[in-house]
C-alpha cells in the first residue's frame, strides 16, 4: 500500500538529508544515533511510498498525486545539492568556531595563570587559577560528553581532558603556598597536551606554531640566564626553525619583535657579551608573552 505523493516524498528526502548532516556534524553518541535513525526512517518511507503514521488517521497524500514536470525535478535535485553544501559547510565552520570560543575562554585563564606564576605574583596567580579551575571543569565536562564533528575522530580527547583535569586540580595547594616560579614549571607541563589536541584536530596553526616555538625558546632563555654561549648557539638553531613556522602564519610588528630579540641574543652570544644575555632573554620572553596572551 502506498500513501505518499510526490511532494511528500521529496520533502522526506530533504528532511532525511538535513538530519544526516545535523547528526554527523553536531551530535555525538546516543543522540547522534537517534537522529540517524529518524533520517533512515524518512528515507525508507520515501522509497516505499508509505508512512505508517498516516494509516490510523486514514491520511493518504497519494490521492493528491500530480506529476511534476522534468524541469521541477531538476530544480529539486539542485536544491538538495545546495542544502547539502550549505548545511555541511556552515556546520563545519560553526562547530569549529564554537569549540574555539569555549577553548579560548578557558585557555585565557590558563595563560594568565602561567604568566603570573612566572612573574611570581601570588594574588594574580590565585585569582586566575580559581577561574581556570571553574572554566576548565565546565570545558572538560562538556567535551568529554560531547564530540562535535571537528573532534569526532579524536580518540585521545577524553583521556587528555581527564589527565589535564587531574593536573590542574592537583596544583591548587601549590598555587596558594608554593614557590610560584616552580609552580609555573608544573603548569608548563599542561601546555604540550593542549598543543597536541590542537594539532591533531587541525586548529589555528599560528597558536600551534607559537606553542612549538615557546618550548625551544625556553631552552634559549635558560642558556642565556646561565650565560652558556655554546648552549645558546645550539638552542638558537632549533628556535630559529620554529620561529620561521610562526612567521609563515603571521609576520607583523609583534612577531618581528620576537625575531629581533632572538637574533640579538644570538649576536650577544657570538660576541661573548655574557652579562647582557640575561636581560635580552627577558626581553625575548616579554615579547613572546605579549603575542601569546593575545593570539596564542
Amino acid at each position: 500500500m502506498k500513501n505518499l505523493w510526490l511532494l511528500d516524498r521529496l520533502l522526506r528526502i530533504v528532511l532525511s538529508e538535513i538530519l544526516f548532516i545535523i547528526g554527523y556534524f553536531w551530535l555525538w553518541w546516543m543522540l547522534q544515533i537517534l537522529v540517524f535513525v529518524f533520517a533512515v526512517v524518512f528515507l525508507l518511507t520515501r522509497i516505499i511510498w508509505f508512512c505508517l503514521l498516516y494509516k490510523p488517521f486514514w491520511f493518504d497524500t497519494l490521492k493528491n498525486e500530480k506529476v511534476l514536470g522534468k524541469i521541477y525535478k531538476i530544480w529539486f535535485v539542485i536544491l538538495v545539492l545546495l542544502i547539502a553544501w550549505f548545511v555541511s559547510y556552515y556546520s563545519n565552520f560553526f562547530t569549529k568556531k564554537f569549540f574555539l570560543e569555549d577553548y579560548n575562554k578557558m585557555n585565557n585563564y590558563y595563560k594568565q595563570t602561567l604568566f603570573n606564576t612566572w612573574k611570581d605574583k601570588r594574588a594574580e596567580s590565585i585569582s586566575n587559577y580559581d577561574m581556570l579551575f571553574l572554566e576548565y571543569k565546565i570545558f572538560s565536562d562538556k567535551y568529554i560528553a560531547y564530540h562535535p564533528y571537528v573532534l569526532k575522530n579524536d580518540t585521545k580527547l577524553n583521556s587528555d581532558l581527564v589527565n589535564m583535569w587531574v593536573m590542574i586540580n592537583g596544583l591548587k595547594e601549590q598555587v596558594y603556598t608554593w614557590d610560584l616560579p616552580k609552580v609555573h614549571l608544573e603548569f608548563e607541563k599542561i601546555r604540550p597536551i593542549f598543543q597536541d589536541i590542537l594539532k591533531r584536530n587541525n586548529f589555528s596553526m599560528l597558536a600551534v606554531s607559537l606553542v612549538d616555538f615557546h618550548d625551544v625558546m625556553e631552552k634559549v632563555i635558560d642558556a642565556a640566564d646561565k650565560k652558556d654561549v655554546s648552549w645558546v648557539q645550539t638552542a638558537y638553531l632549533e628556535a630559529d626553525e620554529k620561529l620561521k613556522a610562526v612567521e609563515i602564519e603571521a609576520n607583523d610588528d609583534e612577531i618581528k619583535a620576537i625575531r629581533k630579540s632572538l637574533d640579538d641574543l644570538k649576536s650577544l652570544a657570538e660576541s661573548k657579551k655574557l652579562d647582557e644575555m640575561p636581560a635580552k632573554a627577558a626581553e625575548l620572553k616579554s615579547n613572546f608573552v605579549k603575542v601569546y596572551l593575545k593570539r596564542g
